[in-house]
This record gives structure tokens, C-alpha cells and sequence, in this order.
């Protein structure tokens, strides 16, 4: 159970200057220049980070390449890498409360959900692909008798990885872990506001036996050392979870240098569809306000849009909004706050500007919409709800990434269908039905990779997590995450 005490100790504890982590060290960058790291609690000043170089980069990434080409870790026998990815998945839990009070100095998320979203997450990834690292089998082909094909699986070599600032520990170990698993060998990019527990993860890599060198971290922009890592002619691959805009630069950065396949993770407007007949209208209210308003709305399958049917939509919003003001936005290290801090002002001022935008399109603010508690020197907003949201308007079209719900009506399936459909993304859905025939055509009609019914969030780790249309493509989670990490090599023997 969780102890605020404990969370308040480690809450002023001093966090030392941060440097890159390369081939198994601690490493300061080559220009000396640093990135303050604001912490969005109290607007304080955390550490500072290294403002990492292309330089930086390629030593990061040449470490990486020798460590694979070596096989010091891709040699190691599956068992072997087995017992070690354990060893990293007991090493997080160990640290489990030092490792979310971190994170949560660094974004903000709100601690109840962080330690489970995040240390809690890590470790079962970690323990998940290491169960994964030796029952990995190749194959035999049906070939003729007097030939033996065979199909083996080989890791693909030097995997860079780039991961957003919202979940770094959850997303990362997504990524990390099935990478690791298959033998490769990583460069890692996190985010400039959320480094902090990752860097301390590739240290407990090495703690759990890891080589050195198998996983490296940079810290800095984006544009520099992200822009380095994609033009690399020795990175194979790049996993990456983000913006649609950084996933184009990072397929143009690909074409420029190796033709390196890019897997992305993007953005959503995702539906959450409410029948009237629904089996439970105030549970779908209570989850729907959740699957926006929890961690500030920066879940990247937040559902974002409600589409309510006429004939229960103002009964429906009214208990939604409702459910929406018991949530207690607050310092999120304490035990009583259910949604934190928006991570950034940037973040902030750009969550503001979509609702006056709404506003402006003709839409109508039924609650929420402003900042709060600005007294504290944090980024607070209060949760929104915004109705009156056409299919046309930007609301319903751009992704926010904050606490702002933008509410619809719909006439019929159909409606909800186009409706739901009427976007870029095609990440994430909600359908809320009593009918399971109906629950079934709109599994089958709804662009999405992932659709819950009559619930929404809390996919585990054994199904796939990946988007249609412009929400990208490759998944993480479950065995099929494994695929991307991998080359196939046919041999053909003639007995």
C-alpha cells in the first residue's frame, strides 16, 4: 500500500546532473551544454539534462553497433538474456516508489496511476519478454524430400528508440524489452521533459548483468539528436511513438540515408460511442470521464471524443460532467489527487488554444476550460467538456493530448459509424451496447487497432497495440511485437 510519507521523502530528495548513458557509463556530451528540467508540480527547477549533439549520437550509436557486432549480448544464449531481462524486471520493482516519485517530478502524472502505469508496467513487460526469450522457435518449410528449408529469426541489429513524455517508462519498456529479447542492441532518445526515469532504467540494465553497450541513452532535442538518429546509416531500425509529424520527418529520414524501417506509434482523436442502450449509463459516464480526464488527457488512446445518441445525450453529458467533478485535480504526489499536472506551459497553452478555437467554430464549453491553481507555479487545467462539436470542426479533428472532451451527437449506428470514421486516426475506440450483434458490426466497422466494448482502457500486455490509417503501423505489446525486431533468413539445403 502506498505510504505518502515515504512518497514526501523522496519528493525533496536533491536529483543530480544528468549525463548520457553510453556503452555502460554515465557520459557527459561533447558541447557542455545542458537542458533545465522544469518540473510541471510547482514549475521548479528538477536538474538539468544533457543538450545532446549529432556527436553524441554517432558515439551512442556506434557503441551500440559494436556491442552487436561482437555478439556480446546476441551470442549470450536465450536462457542467458532470460535471466537477465528478469534480473532488470526485479531491479524496477525494488525501485519501484524511487523510480514513479522520479517520474512524476519530471511529467506530472498523478501518483496512484503512475506507480501502476509505469514501474508497475515496466516490470511486467520486462518479465513478460523474458518468458518470450527462449521459446522463440524457427521453422521448417514443407519443402521436397531431398531439400531442407529452414526459416530462422535473427535479431536486426541496432534498434533506435524514441519515446514520448507521457507514460517514458511504460512506452519505453514496450520497446526496450521485446528489442532486448530478440538479441538487438538499442539507442534510445527520451524525451527532453521526461528522461529522467529512463536514464536511471539503462543503469539498473547494467546492475542486472546487461552488457555494456547494448543500450545506450542520449538525451537532447528532437531535432538534433532525433534527426541524427534517423539519418544514421548503422541504426537498422527505428521504434518510435509520437506526433504524426515527427513520424513523417522520421520516414524522410530514412529514404535520405539506409531505407531503415520505421515503426510509429501516432497520434488518435479516438471515439468512445454511446448506445441508449448501453447496460450501464452511469458506468459509462464514470469511465468515459476517466479515459479523457486521467493523466490530464495525455494518454495517447484517450477517448477524446464522445459520441452520445440524441435520445439520451443531454441526460448523458449531465451525469458525465458530473463524474468529471469529483475527480480532484491537484499536486499529483499526493494520494488524494486523481489528475495531475499538464506537463509543460507549452502543452498547456496549446490544450487553452484548442478550446477558445471551439469556441470560435460554434461549439459551447459546458464545463471546465480554463487553467487552474496557477498559484502553485504548476500547470493545472481543469477538465472540459465541450459540446456542440461538429465533425468538421478542428476539435473533432486534431488531437489535443489534454483534458479537453469534445462531444457529439448521433442519430443512429450508421451516423455513429461515419462519425467515428471521420478522422485521420484510427487508433482507439469505445462502443458502449447491450446488443451483442450490434457490439460485433461496430468491432468490424470502426477503423481502430484497438476497440473496447462496454468498458474503455486496461488492455494488458497480451494483446497488440498499434493503429490504422494515420495513428501509424507496427504494434507493441503481446508476441506480435516481437515481428519488428527480428529479420527472417530462408535457408535452402539441398540434401
Amino acid at each position: 500500500m502506498l505510504d505518502q510519507s515515504k512518497i514526501d521523502t523522496l519528493r525533496t530528495s536533491v536529483v543530480p546532473p544528468q549525463f548520457h548513458f553510453i556503452d555502460g557509463e554515465a557520459t557527459p556530451g561533447y558541447s557542455g551544454e545542458v537542458i533545465d528540467v522544469t518540473s510541471p508540480i510547482d514549475g521548479s527547477v528538477l536538474t538539468t539534462l544533457q543538450e545532446g549533439s549529432a556527436r553524441d549520437m554517432d558515439r551512442a550509436i556506434a557503441s551500440a553497433k559494436a556491442s552487436f557486432e561482437d555478439r556480446r549480448w546476441a551470442g549470450k544464449a536465450p536462457a542467458e538474456r532470460k535471466k537477465i531481462l528478469h534480473k532488470i524486471a526485479d531491479l524496477i520493482t525494488r525501485d519501484a516508489l524511487e523510480l514513479t516519485v522520479l517520474g512524476v517530478r519530471d511529467n506530472g502524472t498523478e501518483i496512484g496511476m503512475a506507480l501502476k502505469a509505469e514501474a508497475g508496467s515496466a516490470a511486467a513487460t520486462f518479465h513478460y519478454y523474458a518468458e518470450c526469450t527462449d521459446k522463440i522457435y524457427g521453422e521448417i518449410s514443407p519443402a521436397a524430400d531431398d531439400v531442407l528449408a529452414l526459416v530462422h529469426r535473427q535479431p536486426v541489429g541496432v534498434v533506435g528508440v524514441i519515446v514520448p513524455w507521457n507514460f517514458p517508462l511504460m512506452i519505453g519498456s514496450w520497446k526496450l524489452a521485446p528489442a532486448l529479447a530478440a538479441g538487438n542492441s538499442i539507442v534510445l532518445k527520451p524525451a527532453e521533459n521526461a528522461s529522467l526515469t529512463l536514464l536511471r532504467i539503462a543503469a539498473l540494465a547494467i546492475e542486472a548483468g546487461l552488457p555494456e553497450g547494448v543500450l545506450n541513452v542520449v538525451t537532447g532535442k528532437g531535432p538534433i539528436v532525433g534527426e541524427a538518429m534517423g539519418l544514421s546509416r548503422d541504426v537498422d531500425i527505428l521504434a518510435f511513438t509520437g506526433s504524426g509529424g515527427v513520424g513523417r520527418q522520421l520516414l524522410g529520414y530514412a529514404a535520405r540515408s539506409n531505407l531503415k524501417k520505421c515503426y510509429l506509434e501516432l497520434g488518435g482523436k479516438s471515439p468512445n460511442v454511446i448506445f441508449a442502450d448501453a447496460p450501464d449509463l452511469s458506468k459509462a459516464a464514470r469511465v468515459a470521464a476517466m479515459g479523457i480526464f486521467r493523466n490530464s488527457g495525455q494518454v495517447c488512446i484517450a477517448g477524446s471524443r464522445l459520441l452520445v445518441e440524441e435520445s439520451i445525450h443531454d441526460d448523458f453529458v449531465a451525469e458525465l460532467c458530473k463524474q468529471a467533478r469529483k475527480l480532484k485535480i491537484g499536486n499529483p504526489l499526493s494520494l488524494e489527487t486523481d489528475v495531475g499536472a499538464v506537463n509543460s506551459e507549452r502543452q498547456l497553452a496549446q490544450n487553452l488554444w484548442h478550446v477558445d478555437r471551439a469556441l470560435e467554430q460554434g461549439a459551447q464549453c459546458a464545463m471546465g476550460g480554463e487553467r487552474i491553481l496557477a498559484d502553485t507555479g504548476g500547470t493545472y487545467m481543469a477538465s472540459t467538456v465541450i459540446t456542440g462539436v461538429q465533425l468538421d470542426h478542428d476539435l473533432a479533428q486534431q488531437e489535443v493530448f489534454g483534458p479537453v472532451l469534445a462531444v457529439s451527437s448521433f442519430s443512429d449506428e450508421a451516423d455513429a459509424v461515419r462519425q467515428a470514421n471521420g478522422t485521420v486516426f484510427g487508433l482507439a475506440a469505445g462502443v458502449w451496447t447491450s446488443d451483442l450483434s450490434r457490439a460485433h458490426r461496430m468491432i468490424g466497422a470502426i477503423r481502430a487497432g484497438l476497440v473496447h466494448v462496454n468498458t474503455y482502457g486496461g488492455s494488458d500486455l497480451t494483446v497488440p497495440l498499434g493503429g490504422h490509417g494515420q495513428s501509424g503501423n507496427g504494434h507493441d505489446k503481446s508476441m506480435h511485437a516481437l515481428d519488428k525486431y527480428f529479420d527472417l533468413k530462408s535457408a535452402w539445403i539441398q540434401l
